[in-house]
């Protein structure tokens, strides 16, 4: 998300109960008015979003539609929802930075690259816009910028296909843009496994050097612990120890899980790689990003 999915800050996998999604909204948005801290208002529910569809196809009003809709685990009904939007608003670079999500989101990875790489054309030479969350963080404060997710996510889509000279030109867009320690720490994530992934170990060495103990990161923690893992501050069995059991330990494996899997095919260990990749590839998290990286890593060791 940033995110990890993972960026809604929705966790990667399984979407959420709608009754859950209520409740984390209202209790965020009353956590930030008790604290003095400025924030999003609330935004739509699924109802509240098809009512204001309904009433005014407006370009914010498909997008939260077809957020919400994907939320829920609708993914091609959101595509759907944001192709008829770029119908009448062509030339809206954030339908294109959706659409492009949820193409992600279904393996779509040309249709992915080639929303994003419109979105980028587009919105070239505007200011850094925030964009709100679908469930705002415990500060209530929206994190990231259209421009970023528009370079994130474009970055990752090559990653996945496997174009990771493309994916680190994505990413260098997307550092320059990244304006937090969130944002920082999810790019250099990404950033560092493309590096690594083509030989610049160097290059991916110093690109750690970014991430410092004084970072305050509010919601990417899960990429700041892989970076910790990276920087050799946790271990592999640290970095893979849930707290819980159930969804918590499948989430833990679907976002870390990758995470090592990676680290032990970089570094050669190659059996390893394989058996962490298929148990994250075997996650009930279906649009978790680690999940679908380990998919598509499978598909390419696999190839004849």
């Amino acid at each position: 998300m940033m995110r990890l999915s993972a960026r809604m800050r929705q966790p990667p996998g399984n979407p959420m109960p709608r009754a859950f999604v209520s409740v984390w909204i209202a209790a965020a948005c009353l956590l930030a008015a008790l604290s003095g801290c400025a924030h999003q208002s609330p935004p739509p529910d699924l109802p509240a979003a098809q009512q204001r569809h309904a009433a005014a196809p407006t370009e914010e009003n498909t997008i939260w539609l077809g957020r919400r809709t994907a939320y829920l685990g609708r993914y091609e009904e959101a595509l759907a929802i944001y192709t008829a939007g770029l119908a009448r608003y062509p030339d809206s670079y954030r339908l294109y930075r959706h659409r492009g999500h949820r193409q992600i989101s279904l393996r779509h990875f040309d249709a992915a690259i080639a929303d994003f790489t419109r979105a980028a054309e587009l919105m070239r030479g505007r200011p850094l816009e925030v964009e709100p969350d679908g469930i705002p963080n415990r500060l209530g404060q929206p994190l990231s910028t259209t421009q970023f997710n528009v370079w994130y996510h474009l970055g990752l889509a090559y990653y996945l296909k496997g174009d990771f000279v493309a994916a680190e030109r994505a990413y260098m867009e997307c550092l320059a843009v990244s304006d937090n320690a969130d944002s920082v720490t999810a790019t250099v994530d990404w950033l560092y496994m493309t590096y690594r992934r083509q030989g610049k170990n160097e290059a991916a060495a110093a690109l750690l050097q970014r991430i410092t103990p004084e970072m305050t990161v509010i919601e990417n923690d899960a990429y700041l612990k892989r970076l910790r893992f990276y920087q050799g501050k946790l271990s592999a069995d640290a970095l893979l120890a849930s707290t819980g059991t159930g969804e918590e330990a499948d989430l833990t494996l679907a976002t870390q899980g990758y995470g090592v899997a990676n680290w032990h095919l970089v570094n050669g260990e190659t059996a390893r790689a394989i058996e962490l990749l298929e148990r994250v590839a075997a996650s009930p998290h279906r649009s978790a990003f680690g999940t679908i990286a380990a998919e598509a890593d499978l598909a390419r060791l696999r190839a004849p």
